[in-house]
């Protein structure tokens, strides 16, 4: 008895194969594409600006998801000291941060998050340059003060303490070590006049009595 083995029809299986592959090339992508991108800052990535600005804006390519948390930015200066000055605001598509007043001139970083129209959140970063620091002129003033009011001390405590007694000390001594070297000096000179004088003054009677008796 002889078995014949049945074959499917090729179409349908062309056409699931054709659909399967529509399917993959048309909603995979559209599924990995749903979230919301960062189309626009100011300022801009990778960009110089001439002072720290008063708020960063964000702007996505649909309007966002808000809530407690949803939304953060992170903005941080040279030192990685961070400079937002409050909460950020949502607007739609837009996300504004205040920024602080007075900044260092440097490079910054910018670290967001947001939570996209179909409810993922994504995050990002980057960075831009500030050229002109507005701390700078708060910083002056007050190192204007302190040296002006540390000299007064310095000057008063030099003179009354230290700075003065310990060279006069020091010249004083010289001074008063010599006056006694010459002292001693001319009084050594002074005896050993009288001495040489009051041997010459033996010696000289004595030689006259030698004298007389020869002549004689």
């Amino acid at each position: 008895m002889k078995t014949t083995a049945r074959r499917l029809p090729a179409a349908p299986i062309a056409l699931a194969a054709t659909l399967l592959t529509a399917f993959l090339v048309l909603f995979v992508p559209l599924s990995a594409s749903a979230h919301d991108s960062l189309l626009a800052s100011s300022p801009e990535a990778d960009s110089t600006v001439e002072t720290l600005p008063a708020e960063l804006t964000l702007t996505f390519s649909a309007k966002l998801i808000d809530g407690e948390g949803a939304t953060e930015i992170v903005v941080t200066d040279p030192a990685g000291s961070p400079v937002t000055d409050g909460a950020p605001t949502l607007n739609g598509a837009i996300v504004t941060q205040p920024l602080a007043s007075e900044a260092p001139a440097g490079a910054y970083h910018v670290i967001w998050k947001v939570v996209s129209s179909d409810g993922h959140p994504t995050s990002g970063e980057f960075d831009f340059t500030v050229t002109t620091g507005t701390e700078s002129i708060a910083t002056e003033e007050p190192t204007a003060s302190p040296t002006t009011s540390e000299p007064t001390p310095a000057a008063t405590a030099g003179p009354g303490t230290d700075v003065t007694s310990a060279p006069e000390e020091s010249d004083s001594s010289p001074a008063t070590t010599m006056i006694w070297v010459l002292a001693i000096a001319g009084v050594l000179v002074i005896v050993g006049i009288v001495v040489w004088l009051v041997i010459r003054g033996r010696r000289s009677p004595g030689s006259t009595d030698s004298d007389v008796p020869t002549e004689r």
